[in-house]
């Protein structure tokens, strides 16, 4: 049923494949866009001076900045305050009519960073009755890398106190031939904002793609990388059901794509009326980027890993010890630098990994030997998490960007480790034969490349 040649509606069509038209809400056309746009909020999570710079950037002005819970004050005494404040906020532009409903569509994004002339997506809604995070999911949206459970509950108070949501989702779809989201852009599409994010961070082009046969043509598209034989031809596996395919890939936002999950579960079990809660409530979705796996603006980098409050002689030692006891070899070797360590380290092989560290004393690789996991950052993560909850002491952040890992790492009672990239082109092929990569493997692009969130939508049945 999912062939675009089926006799049944876009509408139709659509709801097989998991995709929901919204209506985007954008900020009134005096708001100071540059502003209002703001960094996701799993950013910068050990750099609190970069959210105070944002702060006082946005000074008393409409910003999203103000409706987020920024993770740098996760488990701090600012949460609690933070989420009030996003909930008073949330009704106060709502009194103040700060988010105009658009017409129902679509909005194709073209987003320049420092790094890429240019990324596309477009913006859309997915049905999370077709998502689920649990680990050997089939569903037509999956969890690409582990979900940290314990990452959720701030994130859905956030969620339940909110009359909108804004997303920092990127989803991946496999569309070599570039069919999608790419002709869009052909002709003279309508502008619907263009301005300079701030901290540096690029440019956003955003383009309505509101008209029937714009939408007809995203959904025909989208049901052709569905179609059960050409996905088994392009995979090199058996013709799966229909429901069986993995469409939509997650990107970055796995945790608040997650959060909508579990909060929408949570309205169901609440809902006196369940017909109604699964026809009408606009929680049952979510409002996504959809991103290409194949953009040549999108890049996939290692997410890298710090270790706060230890000694890392004692860290080096409890590994050498813990792998030995698994069977594994651990070796270190010293380098001149962050940099010789990096390049050292991508000697790596399926019989040896190497992970490149930074501590006080300097850089170097680590070599396990007889390895029993595929991925290196799946070698690593399995000892550290060991490790702390053997040292309760000691804690770890998920760093994106190899330069603040190299001075978060190297400052007094730290240690940094560098992961690898990921290759994105058999990307999908591992999830579908090997399930989820481990939680925090891979991140699109460095941090300042990250989603900033613009488009709202509403997720209560009361009118915004």
């Amino acid at each position: 049923f999912f062939s675009p040649y089926f006799p049944m509606s876009a509408t139709d069509l659509a709801a097989k494949l998991g995709l929901h038209v919204p209506t985007i809400l954008l900020p009134k056309e005096e708001t100071d866009y540059t502003k209002w746009a703001c960094i996701a909020c799993d950013q910068f999570t050990s750099e609190p001076e970069y959210w105070q710079k944002v702060e006082d950037f946005v000074g008393a002005e409409s910003s999203t900045y103000k409706l987020i819970l920024p993770e740098v004050f996760l488990e701090t005494d600012k949460e609690e305050g933070v989420i009030a404040n996003v909930k008073k906020t949330m009704e106060e532009y709502k009194e103040n009519n700060v988010l105009v409903p658009q017409t129902p569509g679509f909005i194709a994004l073209d987003r320049k960073t420092n790094v890429v002339a240019s990324r596309k997506g477009l913006m859309v809604a997915l049905d999370l009755e077709h998502y689920s995070y649990e680990k050997g999911s089939t569903t037509l949206m999956r969890a690409t890398e582990g979900t940290i459970l314990s990452r959720l509950p701030p994130r859905v108070r956030v969620r339940e106190a909110a009359s909108v949501e804004l997303p920092h989702i990127m989803v991946l779809i496999d569309d070599p031939e570039k069919t999608v989201i790419e002709p869009l852009f052909e002709g003279s599409p309508t502008k619907v904002y263009d301005f300079d994010m701030m901290m540096d961070s690029g440019h956003l082009t955003g383009y309505s793609v509101n008209k029937p046969e714009q939408i007809e043509q995203v959904v025909k598209a989208v049901a052709q990388l569905a179609d059960p034989e050409a996905y088994a031809k392009k995979y090199d596996v058996p013709v799966p059901d229909a429901d069986k395919i993995l469409l939509y890939a997650m990107g970055d936002g796995n945790h608040s794509f997650a959060t909508a999950k579990l909060h929408w579960e949570r309205t169901k079990e609440k809902a006196a009326d369940k017909e109604d809660v699964m026809n009408n409530h606009p929680a049952r979705y979510c409002l996504v980027e959809l991103v290409n796996i194949h953009d040549p603006g999108l890049e996939f980098e290692g997410i890298h890993r710090v270790i706060f409050n230890l000694e890392s002689a004692k860290l080096m030692d409890s590994m050498k010890k813990w792998f030995a006891s698994n069977g594994s070899t651990v070796t270190t070797e010293s380098c001149a630098s962050a940099e010789e360590a990096i390049k050292s380290a991508k000697a790596s092989s399926s019989a040896a990994h190497k992970i490149a560290y930074v501590d006080p004393s300097g850089a170097g690789v680590v070599t396990i030997e007889k390895p029993s996991k595929n991925l290196e950052t799946a070698t690593l993560q399995e000892f550290l998490d060991t490790f702390l909850a053997d040292n309760k002491e000691s804690k770890i952040d998920y760093i994106h960007g190899i330069d603040v890992t190299k001075n978060l790492g190297s400052k007094a009672g730290n240690i940094g480790f560098f992961c690898p990239d990921i290759n994105k082109s058999t990307f999908f092929r591992t999830i579908i034969m090997d399930g989820a990569y481990p939680r925090k493997t891979f991140s699109m692009g460095e941090a300042d490349e990250k989603r900033f969130y613009v488009e709202a939508r509403a997720i209560v049945p009361s009118k915004l």
